[in-house]
């Protein structure tokens, strides 16, 4: 039910059917206790892991012929999953998308200086096939795999849910 407040005599009076008639607490009277906040319970200590590393299955190779295996990819954000559609490239060809996807979130590729789009561009395909996934499982709760159960034998085992293209969900 809706309540109305009105002033009498300095006093705040509250029209409604269970509250008729009553008078709210004046500047005599002290004001209601503060409610006495309830014991938090403990939380659970939570580090969220933002880097992870990685090996090639081949590795990049260098224009002095150094092999990079060794890296690190870190977690993807929404922006690095929006920058790389305004790319001319991208826009051209979606299949670029993943190429440029890639080159912002590896942080670290051997001992590169730096890695970039040019760096993923020129992997081998099953260096690049396997970033791909890796970005999947990372970005996806650090797997895509779901546990079943068959529904013949009760046995259970794991499927994978990925086979979406890079940077989709």
């Amino acid at each position: 039910m809706r309540r109305t407040a009105a002033r009498a005599g300095g006093a705040v009076m509250h029209a409604g059917a269970d509250t008729a008639g009553t008078v709210a607490p004046g500047p005599t009277q002290a004001p209601p206790a503060a409610p006495v906040p309830e014991q938090a319970a403990p939380q659970q200590q939570y580090e969220l892991r933002t880097e992870f590393p990685f090996q090639l299955p081949r590795g990049y190779v260098d224009e002095a012929g150094t092999v990079h295996r060794d890296g690190v990819m870190r977690l993807s954000t929404a922006r690095d999953e929006l920058v790389p559609l305004r790319d001319v490239r991208v826009q051209e060809n979606p299949a670029f998308l993943s190429v440029v996807l890639l080159g912002r979130v590896i942080t670290r590729l051997g001992t590169l200086p730096n890695v970039h789009d040019g760096t993923v561009e020129n992997m081998f395909a099953s260096d690049l096939a396997f970033l791909q996934d890796f970005y999947r499982q990372i970005n996806a709760e650090g797997h895509t795999r779901a546990a079943v159960e068959c529904p013949h034998c009760a046995e259970p085992f794991e499927v994978e849910l990925g086979g979406s293209r890079l940077g989709e969900s």
